[in-house]
């Protein structure tokens, strides 16, 4: 237990040991996402389930906690296994190196708990409707892109975001009412106003892991070395405050 010896002098021998237990899914392991991973290993979860499709780019560098110039080209979810173990090689990792979408064999209801660092619009909703359903809880990510502080970051529940007006969670909150979801959703959020010096889009194409064609209009947002990260961190500080409940 030397390992976590500073955890357990802040909350007991006991819940490191129950920690060591939980099953935690982590879907998308970019700048938000990746944090999430490292923490929660840090934190000493016994299971992670890691979730992308893509590997490390040279943009990637100014905020991914797994990207440096030498893994460029790398994938990441093999990335985040080999540092994870490094830190924990107790740690039980399983990576699924795909995208997300309904067609993926995923039984979300084996988890202890979901984060949610994905940023297709799609997939992201489709995430979030499963979770609701099956009752497994979930945690958002919503408003990391195009900031700057991190200090305008707050968790709360879905209904309760301040700043709707963001097309990003705008259109995230829309998707969702839709389908009869209004709450019960815990989410990252920012009370600052999203801004980008231009608007960048490209076409995204991806095939899957089972032949499945994906395409989509990308927005690529601006993203700073602090909004992410901290996001990342509130995350997985909130995943362990709920599991001490």
């Amino acid at each position: 237990m030397e390992l976590f010896s500073r955890n357990i002098l802040f909350w007991g021998k006991e819940f490191q040991e129950n920690l060591a237990s939980k099953n935690i899914c982590i879907l998308g392991l970019g700048g938000v996402g990746g944090y999430t991973a490292e923490m929660l290993a840090r934190a000493g979860v016994g299971k992670l389930t890691l979730v992308d499709f893509d590997t490390v780019s040279t943009s990637n560098l100014n905020r991914q906690i797994i990207a440096l110039q030498s893994n460029i080209g790398e994938k990441k979810t093999k990335l985040f296994e080999n540092r994870l173990k490094n830190i924990n090689p107790a740690i039980e990792i399983t990576t699924i190196d795909d995208f997300y979408s309904e067609n993926l064999a995923l039984d979300l209801a084996q988890f202890d708990y979901v984060v949610d660092a994905i940023d297709s619009m799609r997939s992201k909703i489709h995430l979030l409707e499963t979770c609701h359903k099956l009752g497994v809880p979930v945690i958002s990510s919503m408003g990391a892109g195009n900031r700057v502080d991190p200090t305008q970051l707050y968790i709360c529940d879905i209904s309760e975001i301040e700043n709707k007006n963001a097309p990003f969670v705008s259109n995230v909150i829309y998707q969702l009412k839709k389908r009869g979801i209004e709450t019960g959703i815990t989410v990252v959020a920012s009370r600052e106003k999203p801004f980008s010096q231009e608007k960048i889009s490209e076409l995204e194409h991806i095939e899957t892991n089972s032949g499945e064609i994906v395409e989509f209009n990308k927005i690529i947002p601006a993203s700073t070395p602090f909004v992410a990260s901290t996001a990342g961190i509130f995350m997985a500080f909130y995943i362990i405050k709920e599991l001490r409940r």
